[in-house]
């Protein structure tokens, strides 16, 4: 079955849909079969991988229920990597589901029935604890949660953790924290070298090693409809996804996911 990855943070620009497109093009380059659901009304993860049609299937129709998740799979130019696109349509899911029963759950459902189509499913998360983001927390396995090195990070960290925690009570009991990586990281900056050292002294293996670097080819990557792994194979932004996907891949197979 697949491994369903939830890519969250309740702060935005943070580089969550870049973890999302890249990790999963990460994935894909190891031959995996992933599938990335673009669950943010901005679409960002769509447009980060070339895909600009307004006549597709989305996650909204999967959302809403017009649409089963296999009428709503598109493929991109990449092999091994499929998406379940998002459209502006998914600001409206909030009010449109209110009365529906078993909302937050609308996703794992459409899921269960396709696990083991695909190695990994990626989740891209809005930046909000809403419908959207309770869907792709209680479908996952487990989160991923990239965290920006810069002033306030750690405490919208907090929340999000506190979230997490009431969402595996209430919801998702296996729902395991995979992992926080640090992105946006500039050496050269004491601000980004201090917020490093307080999420590893308080969050301890919880960090994972790899660090996503401010690279200017990751910045200039989606503005050409490709994840960064395909603009610039050799940059470190690249190398710095290859080696997240490597290490997760390690931790993964190591059994020792903090569920804390």
């Amino acid at each position: 079955m697949a491994t369903v990855i939830s890519i969250a943070n309740q702060k935005g620009g943070v580089g969550k849909t870049t973890t999302a497109v890249n990790l999963a093009t990460a994935f894909a380059a190891i031959k995996k079969r992933v599938l990335l659901i673009d669950f943010d009304p901005q679409g960002n993860a769509t447009t980060g991988l070339g895909v600009y049609s307004k006549k597709i299937n989305t996650s909204y129709d999967l959302l809403t229920r017009s649409k089963t998740l296999a009428e709503v799979i598109t493929k991109t130019s990449i092999p091994g990597l499929t998406l379940i696109p998002a459209s502006i349509d998914l600001v409206g899911a909030e009010i449109e589901l209110v009365q529906e029963k078993n909302r937050e759950s609308i996703l794992k459902t459409a899921l269960e029935a396709y696990g083991e189509m695909f190695d990994y499913i990626i989740i891209d998360s809005p930046p909000s604890m809403g419908i959207l983001s309770l869907n792709s927390l209680v479908a996952a396995n487990g989160v991923l949660v990239p965290l920006q090195c810069e002033y306030y990070a750690l405490e919208g960290l907090s929340y999000l953790l506190g979230s997490i925690n009431r969402i595996r009570k209430a919801y998702n009991p296996g729902l395991k924290l995979f992992g926080i990586v640090l992105t946006m990281y500039d050496k050269r900056n004491s601000l980004s070298i201090s917020v490093e050292n307080d999420a590893r002294k308080h969050l301890g293996e919880s960090v994972f090693k790899s660090i996503i670097p401010r690279n200017i080819k990751i910045s200039e990557a989606p503005s050409y409809g490709r994840p960064v792994l395909i603009y610039d194979v050799r940059c470190v932004g690249s190398c710095a996804y290859m080696e997240l996907a490597k290490e997760f891949l390690e931790k993964e197979k190591s059994g020792k996911w903090n569920k804390n």
